[in-house]
């Protein structure tokens, strides 16, 4: 897939989800947790992206270990969404990949809501963990290959058309870009407030646009409205990340 078929395939993708809301109105969004698995290497921090069977949600997309919480997560008690979310991310990353995470040494970095508009919408907290061992064992069902890559050559491969990513992967490894090492990423992930992501999209004629709260568009579904920017631009240029109106 080259730059104008994904963008062409992203603005698709919309247009049907806005024609099945028009039709069927709101999805209720399922409970899940994603994992970031991150390791050290010599061109610098590297995360585990796993590729999903076309078959299944998210088919052909390139993701972190993660589903949806089971009613086994909550050891802790059903009112404990977040402790159960810890618990699915790290049995998602063992089932998925056999990538053994420690539940509390995970950070967590933020919570995604698609937009009303998706057929199927997962309510998803994410999370981030180093680990040392690169020893990866996919099952060849449900993920069909798996690959180390650093975020910068991850989100350049997306540019170019060779992999597919949906947004909150995006914009994760977007915040992941640029640390010298993995405890440099974390501390920087740790230190700032976990982000509420509940997404709007607005579709314009360079392509669509994800806003988030803090965006003066957000509230309209209007991406041209001026003032503070927290958006995605998926233009035919290329993606766009702007967080200078984010709230902590």
């Amino acid at each position: 897939m080259n730059t104008n078929d994904r963008l062409s395939t992203d603005s698709k993708r919309f247009a049907a989800w806005a024609k099945k809301a028009n039709e069927a109105g709101e999805t209720p969004a399922i409970p899940a947790a994603t994992v970031v698995v991150l390791r050290d290497t010599a061109e610098g921090p590297t995360t585990l992206m796993l590729r999903k069977n076309s078959r299944i949600a998210f088919g052909g997309m390139w993701v972190f270990p993660g589903g949806r919480i089971d009613l086994g997560d909550h050891s802790a008690g059903p009112a404990d969404e977040l402790a159960a979310a810890r618990m699915a991310a790290a049995r998602e990353a063992m089932e998925e990949a056999s990538v053994v995470v420690e539940p509390q040494e995970m950070v967590l970095i933020s919570h995604w809501l698609p937009p009303a508009i998706a057929p199927k919408r997962y309510s998803t907290w994410f999370f981030a963990v180093a680990v040392e061992s690169e020893v990866v064992a996919i099952d060849d069902g449900e993920i069909v290959d798996n690959e180390w890559m650093t975020p910068e050559r991850a989100l350049q491969r997306h540019h170019e058309g060779e992999i597919e990513l949906v947004p909150p992967t995006w914009v994760t490894l977007h915040s992941l870009s640029g640390f010298p090492t993995v405890s440099d990423a974390l501390a920087a992930l740790g230190s700032r407030s976990p982000r509420h992501h509940e997404t709007h999209i607005a579709l314009t004629g360079n392509g669509p646009v994800a806003m988030w709260e803090g965006d003066s568009g957000y509230e309209t579904n209007d991406a041209t409205t001026a003032g503070p920017r927290h958006r995605l631009e998926m233009y035919e240029s290329g993606y766009v990340y702007d967080d200078t109106g984010a709230t902590e």
